[in-house]
């Protein structure tokens, strides 16, 4: 019973700050018992929320924390994952603004598309790919309702791993048509290059990290479903928006996708 209040109430104040788009402090404070599998709990929660609040269905899911770098900065040894929701999907040709967000950030990812169910416990990147309809370039929107951008990581998990809004580029591809690990990215802020990367970077191959989660999935027994989306980690670092800033991620042989933010 107290582990189920718990679970209520770190769901519903986190599904209010963000709806309200006020910050919230860090949970483990509070609850000295929230551990990774609470968190995760807690998210199946929000996420229930959300969908019956926002009339609105799960589209796929996304990866967090997929670089070394940013595991050694949060002191774990393993990325998270969060829940992608129709309600979450923005298009290209839409300028977003910024008011339903706290401290809004954007980052380039590979998006998949699954055309079967991917589960199990011992899934591999030849798996992966193999269920995997097509990729395509896709820009992320996060934004932590944690007050500075600040949490452990059962907060981020509980928080949905920052998840917010997220858009697909094009064109799409076979995963066969493109070399995924190899892959160059370019990252620009208003025509300024501000990072460049490959497909590498998100744990040496951007489907490690899908079969990475598929395998945690089914210790919950769940599985990734026909058509769901996937990102798949972000390719560096993310950046900071405001009004009027325009954000392209361009990658070798995979095309592009952008942003454009107003107030």
């Amino acid at each position: 019973m107290l582990q189920k209040e718990t679970i209520d109430n770190i769901a519903t104040a986190l599904f209010s700050a963000e709806r309200e788009a006020f910050e919230v402090d860090k949970f483990v404070d509070n609850y000295p018992q929230l551990n990774a599998d609470l968190a995760y709990r807690a998210q199946e929660r929000l996420i229930e929320m959300k969908c019956e609040a926002e009339k609105t269905k799960i589209a796929g899911r996304k990866l967090g924390l997929t670089s070394v770098a940013k595991q050694q900065m949060m002191g774990v040894h393993e990325p998270v994952y969060g829940v992608l929701l129709d309600s979450m999907r923005l298009t290209e040709d839409t300028p977003i603004s910024l008011a339903p967000f706290i401290h809004p950030k954007i980052e380039p990812e590979i998006a998949f598309v699954f055309k079967r169910e991917l589960k199990g416990s011992s899934v591999s990147v030849p798996e992966v790919l193999d269920a995997t309809a097509y990729v395509m370039p896709a820009l992320e929107i996060i934004d932590s309702r944690y007050r500075n951008f600040s949490f452990t990581l059962p907060d981020v998990i509980a928080d949905n791993a920052s998840s917010s809004r997220f858009i697909l580029g094009g064109p799409y591809f076979k995963p066969d048509e493109a070399d995924l690990r190899l892959m160059g990215m370019v990252f620009k802020k208003n025509g300024q290059v501000i990072s460049t990367s490959t497909g590498a970077a998100v744990m040496g191959h951007p489907a490690r990290a899908i079969a990475w989660m598929v395998n945690k999935l089914a210790e919950a027994g769940q599985s990734i479903q026909p058509g769901e989306i996937v990102l798949s980690g972000a390719l560096c670092e993310a950046t900071a928006v405001s009004a009027g800033d325009l954000i392209t991620v361009s990658m070798d042989g995979l095309g592009s996708a952008t942003a454009f933010f107003t107030n």
